[in-house]
C-alpha cells in the first residue's frame, strides 16, 4: 500500500511539473512571469512562498506515504488527497483559451484520477493485517490424526 500511494503521489507531481514546462510554451506567459505576474497574481514573496507550500505538500506525501505507520498513513492520504480536489479544479478555473481547453481538461482529469486513486487506496487499506507466520501457527494448534 506504501508503494502504491507514493507511486501515485510521484506521478501527481510529475504531471504538475510537466504541465507547468508545458505552460511556458503558451504565447505570452513567459512575457506576464518576467513582468512579475503568473495566473493575475503579483510573483512577489507572498506568491513564492504559497506556491512552494503547495507544492511541498504533494511531494512530502512521497516520503510520508512511504514511511508513516500504517494507521497515520491512511488519515493523512485521505486528508490531503481530499483538500488537493478544489487545489486541482482551481488550475483550471479562469482559462480563457479554448485552444487550450483540451490541455489543460485532460491534465486536470488526470490528476484528478490520480487522486481518487489515492483516495481508493488509502480508503481501502486492511484494517488488519495477518503475518506470515500466523498461518502456519493455526495449522499446529491442532493434533494430527492417523488413520
Amino acid at each position: 500500500m506504501r508503494a502504491k500511494l507514493a507511486a501515485a503521489w510521484s506521478s501527481l507531481m510529475f504531471l504538475y511539473v510537466y504541465v507547468d514546462i508545458l505552460n511556458f510554451f503558451k504565447p505570452g506567459v513567459i512575457d506576464d512571469i518576467l513582468a512579475g505576474i503568473v495566473h493575475e497574481f503579483d510573483t512577489g514573496p507572498t506568491f513564492v512562498a504559497l506556491a512552494l507550500t503547495l507544492m511541498a505538500i504533494p511531494s512530502l506525501m512521497i516520503l510520508l506515504s512511504a514511511t508513516l505507520p500504517a494507521r497515520l498513513n491512511r488519515i493523512v492520504n485521505l486528508v490531503v488527497a481530499a483538500l488537493f480536489i478544489p487545489v486541482t479544479i482551481y488550475n483550471v478555473a479562469g482559462e480563457e483559451s479554448w485552444a487550450y481547453a483540451y490541455f489543460y481538461g485532460l491534465s486536470i482529469g488526470l490528476e484528478l484520477l490520480l487522486l481518487a486513486f489515492i483516495l481508493r487506496t488509502a480508503w481501502t487499506w486492511p484494517r488488519h493485517t495477518t503475518s506470515p507466520a500466523a498461518p502456519a501457527a493455526s495449522l499446529g494448534s491442532e493434533p494430527l490424526r492417523t488413520p
